[in-house]
């Protein structure tokens, strides 16, 4: 079997006497698309935020296309590696928030564009021509001189999954991408993602759309209580779960 394109092993992370994550193991292989679910305070987000170093890990280690995250190796310690190499790393790693997260104060176009520009130091034409191609990609080029405040929370997210893919990352984390939108505003956020799973890019996310996940996962994860309770293919955990607990969970979501 090739290297997984995400190697999540043995994690714990705690903030202050809580314990988030409990020994989590994971595993996705390029171009797969793996769906978490779990109820609010499993670990589900925390979860996304150690694979990119947002937070530290307490134990354990996390590597991404066959890299550690945010740690060297030396024999057997780790050390934790300088911000500016942090930072390099994380431009592998799109993040898109639940809340789009968009400076307010640059134009959409400006938002794409700003990562490459300021954090690769690509050349300005070649970059805003590739913002604006993101930007037909995800349905908005006709939005490229609005601001933020302009855009309904469905486009605003569709600019921010556009920002996530200027810097041609290795690895996408969605965390709950829907959950700020309204109802009827969920499809077109929903549909971009899909179109990137057939694109075949590697990504993890985090939601409770069950209908997504059966529809576009390779692997479906349920947590709970910062452990990994279940997981397999759509039609197993979301069919046929074989735990209590999953078979609980779905019970009130479905």
């Amino acid at each position: 079997m090739s290297t997984p394109m995400v190697d999540v092993k043995a994690v714990h992370k705690s903030f202050g006497t809580l314990e988030v994550l409990r020994g989590i193991d994971l595993e996705v292989r390029a171009g797969e698309v793996t769906v978490v679910l779990g109820p609010s305070g499993s670990g589900k987000s925390t979860l996304l935020r150690t694979i990119n170093h947002l937070e530290k890990v307490d134990s354990g280690w996390i590597s991404v296309d066959g890299a550690l995250v945010g740690y060297r190796s030396s024999g057997d310690k780790l050390y934790e590696l300088r911000e500016r190499e942090v930072l390099k790393q994380r431009t592998q790693i799109g993040f898109v928030f639940q809340n789009f997260n968009l400076f307010p104060h640059l134009t959409v176009l400006e938002n794409i564009a700003e990562a490459p520009l300021s954090a690769l130091g690509r050349p300005r034409k070649e970059t805003l021509d590739n913002a604006r191609r993101l930007l037909d990609r995800v349905g908005l080029a006709d939005k490229a001189d609005a601001y933020p405040k302009q855009l309904s929370g469905g486009q605003q997210q569709r600019v921010a999954i556009a920002r996530a893919l200027a810097l041609e990352p290795k690895l996408l984390l969605f965390d709950e991408p829907t959950s700020a939108l309204d109802p009827e505003l969920v499809g077109e956020v929903l549909d971009v993602i899909k179109d990137l799973a057939l694109q075949g890019t590697t990504m993890i996310v985090v939601t409770h759309e069950i209908g997504f996940a059966r529809e576009v996962a390779d692997t479906v994860v349920f947590m709970d209580e910062g452990r990994i309770v279940e997981q397999g293919a759509p039609g197993d955990v979301l069919d046929a779960p074989r735990h209590e607990r999953t078979k609980a969970f779905l019970s009130k979501v479905l």
